[in-house]
């Protein structure tokens, strides 16, 4: 009951600021499944967020997640919602329904959760915006499913079985949209094992959006990787 009210009372707020998602529910999957890889990032400086954005777009990746995973990053993620036109900005590592509203109300595109939480499920789902919950097993994907969740995160992919769990799943489950994140690398092997499992897209943070290149303000390098990611999944989708 007092989520709920907590919830109501940040959709109030969320009226006064007039915002909204800019992509529909419906574009948010297809843009997903279409490109196949969804970068993930963190950064307290919005400076540097929108360079990054602006990197992952240049490269061909429209979709960031933008993970719920420091002070600042309700303020950076409002900023950089409204920076770039071209960019399907979600939120990540949000665990409750008060935060994913926060976030909603801020432009988020796309929710993503590490597990599975049956609120931000149905305030998703109010809202019309995509959720992606975090998943282990297939009794827990299979309760996502059941709440709407049309793509599933895989999480920690590697630690629960790597490639095999994916096509594992699919065997019964061939309906399953499954993105893998947590094991995923930035290599050819990599990428092309999780592609040809049957994900229908990656999640990749670290090993795409390197600490060094950050350090170092190389955003070309960022971009030049995206490009050579999203050239991994047409290979291993046999384009």
């Amino acid at each position: 009951m007092r989520q709920n009210l907590h919830v109501l009372r940040v959709f109030v707020v969320a009226s006064e600021r007039n915002a909204m998602a800019k992509f529909d529910r419906l574009t948010v999957y297809n843009t997903i499944v279409g490109a196949g890889l969804v970068p993930l990032f963190y950064s307290g400086d919005i400076a540097e967020a929108k360079a990054v954005a602006a990197a992952c777009v240049e490269g061909g990746a429209p979709v960031l997640e933008f993970t719920n995973r420091g002070e600042k990053a309700l303020s950076v993620f409002g900023e950089l919602a409204s920076a770039n036109p071209k960019l399907v900005l979600g939120v990540g590592s949000v665990m409750d329904a008060p935060t994913a509203a926060l976030f909603i109300a801020h432009g988020a595109n796309f929710v993503v959760g590490p597990a599975f939480n049956p609120e931000v499920a149905r305030l998703c789902n109010r809202r019309k915006i995509a959720y992606l919950p975090g998943c282990g097993t297939v009794s827990e994907i299979s309760a996502a499913e059941e709440m709407g969740a049309e793509i599933v995160k895989v999480f920690p992919g590697e630690s629960i079985g790597g490639p095999g769990f994916i096509k594992a799943v699919l065997g019964p489950m061939p309906w399953s949209r499954l993105l893998p994140t947590g094991g995923v690398e930035a290599t050819a092997e990599s990428i092309g094992a999780w592609i040809r499992a049957g994900a229908v897209a990656v999640g990749l943070g670290s090993g795409l959006i390197r600490k060094d290149w950050l350090a170092a303000k190389n955003y070309d390098a960022i971009r030049d990787c995206v490009k050579q990611c999203l050239a991994w999944v047409a290979e291993a989708r046999g384009r």
